[in-house]
Formats: structure tokens, C-alpha cells, sequence
């Protein structure tokens, strides 16, 4: 365990259990990464250092009096879009917002595993777009070169994670908003199946489209910290049955059938599959292949889902933006989004929710034929910082499409989905590549996935170490 860089979960666990580290020493040297990186990455909204530490030394306690629990003492980090009792909870907006009276209940079992929250990490306005930049704190910059985003909206969690700030975050995942930021940052995103892991207060988050995810450099960390997230409050409408999915780690996943499918789904506007995205994620095909799987070349039947998914995620949108102290200072794209949720709340809102379940059993039937999809997460490289700010409304709604047109369809279908590393572009930016399977597939999935990793050794790459000291790109 080195103190510039922190260990994995697992390890981290290990080495608290062993006695070989105290909490404390982790959660400071946590922060102290934290602080020699905010001028330049910006990972973090806010930072709990007096109150981790202190939750630090009662973790030593604890551990000292021999008591053990899944993640004692590891300090680990949350995306702000979920409550930690005694902060604000400012998604990314400009305003002065109240203090959570008590943790969300993600936050709730992570404190309940015994895990030290050091801060809540940066997200775009309502973590509407695959960027994580905003006037309410800057740009939150990738690690593998500062010049370009880390993705988002969960791009503080993945920024903290890739760069060795932390071993694991939260994020959530409303349209890839764990998938993306994962892929440019060279990460395990696992968004879970709906339900999986709760998002109360929010009964359903964004009119049940988001979801909470997990962001780790490893399978095993990942699916760790599901599991400690994981579980629901008792008043959650989605309560999917219960899952150990760390133990799908390791486990030999059979032979399967394998879709690749490279054909973005449906929009509105046309996407095009950069030519290395596309090199990155057949090698990988053929990586699986020579694994012993059956990949074939097969796109799902989506149809016009976007239609099911633009009434949900505007409505969201609308309902908090009513809840911002301050409306007057939210980015005109979102009031403008607001706008058109609120037009959509109605009818077509109660359609697109209907939409589910045929959407359900059109698609679900293609896994009568595969058992797992391969396809971009992304279909481009990431963006340079910035290339969103000056945009309109429909003008960022294009870019966004023409960037990121694979992810969404999964947040409709609250089915679960795996970001693998895939590899890099010639530049040396991060891309990857998504694992999709049906209802309650998250140890299929993520036993593929650490098949994967032990071929790979994606896990033992890091940025370069100029990332953490260098002045930002321009």
C-alpha cells in the first residue's frame, strides 16, 4: 500500500483487518491526495475531512475491539446527488442549499458497512450531460489527460477513482452516467439493475430511469461496494430479489452467446461509431471469443425507445429544478429541459412509462437467442474540456447524442449493465466497451467481466503521474 495512490477495497479491507493500517492513516492520506489534486482534477464538491476523521478513529476502535464488518474503516467517496446527513446536496447547482437531516440509504448502508465517506464528488447541473463542468465549481478534469473530461455526470466519482483519490465512489446512472465516466477514465461502472441499490428519498429517481452504480478500477472492488450499497428501504417500490453479486467474481461464467452489437439505437440525430471505438471493442470481441464464448454480430430490436425515454428523463428534470432555492441561477439548458418535462408530464409521460413493458418483452426475447451484449459505451473518445460550455439547448442535446447514443436504452429498461475497459485511442484517451445482459443478470455480467480483467490486467495501468501535479491542460 503505497500513500500516493490508494489500494483497492479488498485490499484496503485486508490490510485494516490484518492490523497492518489504521483507518486513520488511509482516511489522511485520502485527503491529502484530495487536497493536491483539487486544483487540477476537481473531483470534489465537498470534502468531510474533520468529520471522516473522526469516523476514521471510531473505526480504528472498532476494529481494534475485533469487530469486523464488509468495509471497516475504508474511506470511500459519493457522488452529490445522494444525502450525507449535515451537508448540502447541490447536484451540481449554483444556490444555497439546506443540510440533509439524514443520509440517504445508499449513504446509510455504506455507513452501515462500516465505510468512511471523505466527501461528495462533482456532477454537471442535475446530472443531465456526459460532461462535468458547471459555474457553481469549475471543470472536474480526467486524469489521463487534464485537458479533456472525465465524462459525467458521475465524473467527480470516476476522476476520484481513476486518479487513486479513493479506491471506490458512488455514482448514479441515469442515461450512463456511471457507464460513461468509467469508460473515459479506464473504470469498472456497474449500473445495476433498478432497484438494486435504493435511491431513496427518491422513491424513483428521474421517474425511475436513474439508478445508483458503483465506480472501482477493479471488478471485485466494484461489485464490493454493491454489495455494501446495495439492499432497500423499506417504502422503495423496486425491490429486486437479493444478490450476493461479489461472489460472482472469480466464478467461471460457462460459454456464451455473445451479441456484438456496434448499430447505435435509435435518436434523433445521427451517430457515428469512431473508427478506434470501434477496432477497441471488436478486439475485445475477439478476446471473448478466443475465451471460448460464441460472439456474433446482432443488434438488439430497440425500436423508437428513445420515445419511452425523453418524457421520463425531462420530468425528472422538472421535478428538481422545483426544489432549487434558486431557480434563477440553473443553466438556461435546464430550465429549458424543465420546460419541456413539465409539457410531457402528462400523457405522454403515462406512455412512456407504459412503453416499459413491451419494450420489456421485445427486447428480453432477444436473449432468448444471447445471453450477454457486447457494444460501445461511448462513440466517441472524450470530449476537450469545454467543447459543451457555449452551446444552446438543441445544439448540446446533438453533441451529446453524437458522443454518447449507446448507453440510455439500459436506463429505460432498468436492466443491469458492466463498463469494461477497452483500451486507448491513439492519443492515449481511455475507451470502453459495455457488458448488457436481461433482468437480474449482475453476476452473469460480472463474472464475465473479471474473466476479462485476468486476461487484461486492465487494473494495472494508472494515469500518468503528471496528471496529479501538472497545471490544467487548455
Amino acid at each position: 500500500m503505497t500513500p500516493d495512490r490508494a489500494a483497492g477495497l479488498a485490499e484496503s479491507r485486508r490490510a485494516l483487518a490484518d492490523g497492518e493500517v489504521s483507518s486513520r492513516v488511509l482516511v489522511e492520506q485520502a485527503l491529502a491526495r484530495i487536497e493536491a489534486t483539487q486544483s487540477t482534477l476537481n473531483a470534489f464538491r465537498i470534502v468531510r475531512a474533520e468529520a471522516a476523521l473522526a469516523e476514521a478513529d471510531a473505526a480504528d476502535r472498532e476494529l481494534a475491539a475485533g469487530v469486523r464488518r464488509p468495509l471497516l474503516g475504508v474511506p470511500v467517496a459519493v457522488k452529490d446527488d445522494m444525502d450525507v446527513a449535515g451537508e448540502p446536496t447541490a447536484f451540481g447547482c449554483r444556490g444555497e442549499f439546506p443540510p440533509a437531516a439524514s443520509d440517504g440509504e445508499a449513504v446509510r448502508r455504506l455507513r452501515a458497512a462500516g465505510a468512511v465517506i471523505v466527501g461528495k464528488t462533482n456532477t454537471c447541473e442535475l446530472g443531465q450531460w456526459p460532461f462535468t463542468e458547471g459555474p457553481a465549481f469549475g471543470e472536474t478534469r480526467n486524469p489521463w489527460d487534464t485537458g479533456h473530461t472525465p465524462g459525467g455526470s458521475s465524473g467527480g466519482s470516476a476522476a476520484a477513482v481513476a486518479a487513486g483519490l479513493v479506491p471506490a465512489a458512488l455514482g448514479s446512472d441515469g442515461a450512463g452516467s456511471v457507464r460513461i465516466p468509467a469508460s473515459w477514465t479506464h473504470l469498472i461502472g456497474i449500473k445495476p439493475q433498478r432497484g438494486r441499490i435504493s435511491t431513496w428519498p427518491r422513491a424513483e429517481s428521474f421517474q425511475g430511469i436513474t439508478v445508483n452504480g458503483t465506480l472501482a478500477r477493479t471488478v471485485a472492488d466494484a461489485a464490493l461496494l454493491l454489495d455494501a450499497a446495495g439492499g432497500n428501504h423499506d417504502r422503495d417500490p423496486h425491490r429486486p430479489p437479493a444478490l450476493v453479486v461479489a461472489d460472482a467474481v472469480g466464478r467461471d461464467p460457462g460459454r456464451l452467446r455473445i451479441a456484438l452489437s456496434l448499430k447505435p439505437p435509435f435518436t434523433a440525430v445521427p451517430a457515428r461509431l469512431h473508427p478506434e471505438i470501434r477496432a477497441r471493442v471488436v478486439q475485445l470481441a475477439d478476446r471473448l471469443a478466443g475465451l471460448g464464448h460464441v460472439v456474433e454480430e446482432a443488434d438488439p430490436p430497440y425500436g423508437q425507445i428513445g420515445l419511452a425515454f425523453v418524457p421520463r428523463a425531462t420530468a425528472g428534470i422538472a421535478e428538481w429544478v422545483s426544489e432549487a432555492p434558486d431557480p434563477t441561477l440553473l443553466d438556461p439548458r435546464t430550465l429549458g429541459a424543465a420546460r419541456l418535462g413539465r409539457l410531457l408530464g402528462g400523457v405522454p409521460l403515462r406512455a412512456a412509462r407504459r412503453a416499459e413493458a413491451v419494450l420489456h418483452r421485445r427486447i428480453g426475447a432477444f436473449f432468448g437467442s444471447y445471453d450477454v451484449i457486447l457494444a460501445p459505451t461511448t462513440a466517441l473518445p472524450p470530449p476537450r474540456i469545454g467543447a459543451f460550455a457555449r452551446l444552446g439547448g438543441l445544439a448540446t442535446d446533438r453533441a451529446i447524442i453524437a458522443a454518447c447514443p449507446y448507453a440510455w436504452p439500459w436506463n429505460v429498461l432498468g436492466w443491469p449493465g458492466v463498463n469494461v475497459p477497452a483500451g486507448f485511442t491513439g492519443s492515449g484517451l481511455p475507451v470502453g466497451a459495455q457488458l448488457l445482459g436481461p433482468a437480474h443478470s449482475e453476476p452473469r455480467l460480472v463474472s464475465l467481466a473479471a474473466q476479462l480483467e485476468a486476461e487484461l490486467a486492465w487494473h494495472e495501468l494508472w494515469p500518468p503521474r503528471r496528471a496529479d501535479a501538472d497545471s490544467p491542460a487548455v
